[in-house]
């Protein structure tokens, strides 16, 4: 990792730069995909998926056989750990639920507001190198409490043509309604357009790698809505003396293994700990079985000590992290000034894998600074907020005047004869 020692803050903006690549770089072979897709559907769907894959299928759909056979494959202490997520995600998800807000905003004007699902969705879970199947509880289960009609999933198959069989599992016991052997650009296309297997969907939800946020934000041309432009992940730790070493390296280490483009960031006022973290990442780092892959994204990640916590906050909004977790005295201080961040993880029994995984609250979360203006997936993210209003006789002559010299003042005459009809049929 850089160690980066009281930075200027005319040097932020570099330091704190993503190992991402320019859109542009991406755009022209994302783009070649589509067209593909689109003109060609099922046939092309599997042409990439023997290109990217390597694997040569007949239909992109799974099998209820498949699934059934992968249920027995997932050991019973596993489907007992994926239970006990599944019911916490549950409870926080549901518990995110809000009554019909209703209003008389004056005599005989009626206004209220109410929440309905999204009708299709569809779910884009990263294969590769992690089978993310957690990713399936954070989006299948508000999905299904939000009452989505169609959840689509797609995820990449390995070269024998088969999804990992915890994916299928979880996918199923989520109520997804179908899945297909289908990863990367190509997947997201297919949910945009359609195919003959593969439904097209009103909003496409998933992490991925920077080919597949770039598909997400291409498919928002055509229609199709995005929970986010969620791409390789990212985590800031914030720590001070009283923050253990250990569990701050451990915590650094479990972002950087997911990928080699993912980036971990120490801050510190404390020259002693960054000395301490440093040293443990590098004895953690010998023992990882993803040590390959932790040892680049490692490549790309800073120890920034800074001068005082006033500093530190201002440099943590600035870069507006995916995770933020926070093992500070002054804890209250961190919490309080944080602006922009995806999720925060407080206190030195606080790992960000707990919300990876287990603890309720949602894991797709906005990357690449995009927590400045995005919010992680929540149920409302799988709902629309339509409004309502309903007026009375005695409504419209409370209100008709106004809109009247209001339409006229903007020149729309018709929207002015729209009330004064009215108000003459009542004289």
């Amino acid at each position: 990792m850089q160690r980066i020692e009281y930075p200027k803050k005319e040097e932020w903006s570099r330091i704190l730069q993503r190992p991402t690549q320019a859109v542009s770089d991406i755009e022209s072979v994302v783009e070649s995909v589509f067209k593909e897709v689109k003109s060609k559907g099922d046939q092309a769907v599997l042409e990439y998926t023997q290109k990217f894959d390597g694997a040569s299928l007949n239909s992109p759909q799974v099998q209820l056989s498949e699934i059934e056979a992968a249920s027995n494959q997932v050991p019973s202490r596993l489907k007992e750990a994926i239970q006990l997520a599944k019911n916490n995600i549950e409870k926080f998800h549901t518990a995110q639920k809000t009554e019909k807000v209703i209003l008389d905003t004056m005599p005989g004007v009626s206004c209220w507001q109410e929440k309905r699902p999204i009708q299709k969705v569809g779910l884009y879970i990263p294969g590769g190198t992690a089978p993310l199947f957690s990713t399936i509880l954070m989006l299948a289960i508000p999905a299904k409490i939000a009452g989505c009609e169609e959840i689509i999933l797609c995820s990449p198959p390995n070269s024998e043509g088969q999804i990992n069989p915890v994916i299928l599992y979880t996918a199923q016991l989520c109520g997804v309604t179908q899945i297909f052997k289908v990863g990367g650009i190509q997947a997201v296309a297919a949910m945009t357009f359609g195919t003959e297997s593969i439904s097209k969907v009103y909003k496409i939800f998933g992490p991925g790698n920077q080919y597949v946020t770039v598909a997400k934000q291409i498919a928002t041309k055509f229609g199709v809505a995005i929970d986010m432009p969620a791409g390789p992940s990212e985590l800031l730790v914030i720590a001070d003396d009283t923050a253990d070493a250990s569990f701050v390296a451990s915590d650094l280490l479990s972002q950087a293994e997911h990928g080699v483009d993912s980036q971990v960031i120490l801050v510190s006022t404390s020259e002693k700990l960054i000395a301490e973290v440093e040293e443990e990442v590098q004895e953690q780092l010998e023992v990882l079985p993803r040590k390959e892959i932790a040892q680049k994204a490692i490549s790309n990640s800073r120890l920034i000590l800074v001068q005082d916590d006033e500093t530190a906050i201002e440099l943590i909004n600035e870069y507006g992290p995916e995770h933020y977790i926070v093992c500070v005295e002054n804890e209250d201080f961190y919490v309080n000034n944080t602006i922009n961040a995806g999720s925060v993880f407080i206190g030195n029994y606080t790992p960000e894998s707990a919300g990876d995984y287990a603890s309720g609250t949602n894991h797709t979360l906005p990357t690449n600074g995009y927590a400045k203006q995005y919010s992680g997936v929540n149920l409302d993210s799988f709902m629309k907020s339509m409004t309502f209003q309903k007026i009375s006789k005695k409504g419209i002559q409370e209100i008709g005047e106004a809109i009247e010299l209001m339409a006229e003042a903007e020149g729309l005459q018709a929207h002015k004869n729209a009330v004064t009809l009215r108000l003459k049929s009542l004289e």
